[in-house]
């Protein structure tokens, strides 16, 4: 289930009905903070970075004992989250899998899951800063630690020559400081200096901080792996304090 940005304002209604329902909550430390107080009494499990494979486990084994089970991920948990591993873990498995509803309940599934989904972390990011997903975009994330760094800067590249709009997760840690600027080094074989940027680090919940700048000019001390970075398009501009990518309408209806 998906718990969104982090605060309980933007959480769907359907995730809170989750919790509230869980006897177990599965989950990464720092996200079980988030929603501290909608978990009290319940059992935890929780661990820290690239412990995914033993979570989305716990959560299937106490699933499979009967338990109702939460496992939980920040933004929505079929991007980047954890919706893909329980699937893949349940397939090794062999497991039969059902959607609430379905009625494969009644044809011995051996689990009934449900992907809740929430507000993922680069249309928080968005709102922050203005209107910059108007238009076509694709999600990159740098983190070379499941995908190997040369597929990243193909799909940047190609992303990058199609003209996208670029949202870029997980793009600077302290064992990988350097991947930002080659991710840069990649866009700007594409795109001008002056192409509009957003940093939006820990976007709607406390701590939150905003940054616009160029693909030039990206501090790169400034961002780390709770940021995202919003790259603008061809026709992205920045207005009065927030950055745009026109859809076209104006174009196209001009005459009115």
């Amino acid at each position: 289930m998906s718990i969104g940005p982090g605060h309980e304002r933007y959480m769907a209604p359907a995730a809170r009905e989750a919790l509230s329902r869980a006897e177990v909550v599965v989950g990464y430390k720092v996200y079980l903070d988030l929603v501290g107080d909608l978990i009290a009494g319940k059992k935890l499990v929780s661990s820290g970075m690239r412990k995914e494979i033993d979570r989305c486990s716990a959560a299937i084994e106490d699933a499979l004992a009967g338990k109702e089970v939460a496992l939980v991920s920040s933004g929505d948990a079929g991007i980047y989250g954890m919706a893909g591993l329980v699937f893949d873990l349940c397939r090794r498995k062999g497991l039969r899998m059902a959607h609430p509803g379905s009625s494969s309940i009644d044809e011995g599934a051996d689990l009934i899951v449900e992907v809740v989904p929430g507000i993922p972390a680069f249309n928080a990011a968005a709102s922050i800063v203005g209107a910059p997903l108007m238009h076509d975009f694709a999600a990159v994330s740098l983190s070379d630690h499941l995908t190997p760094w040369a597929v990243i800067e193909k799909r940047l590249s190609a992303a990058a020559e199609g003209d996208f709009v670029l949202a870029i997760y997980n793009p600077r840690s302290k064992t990988r400081p350097n991947l930002l600027e080659e991710a840069r080094k990649v866009l700007l074989r594409h795109r001008p200096a002056e192409t509009p940027v957003a940093i939006v680090r820990r976007a709607m919940r406390e701590g939150q901080w905003s940054h616009l700048t160029t693909l030039g000019a990206i501090p790169l001390e400034e961002v780390d792996m709770q940021s995202i970075l919003l790259v603008g398009n061809s026709r992205t501009y920045v207005w009065e304090g927030r950055m745009v990518t026109p859809r076209g309408y104006l174009d196209k209806y001009a005459a009115d």
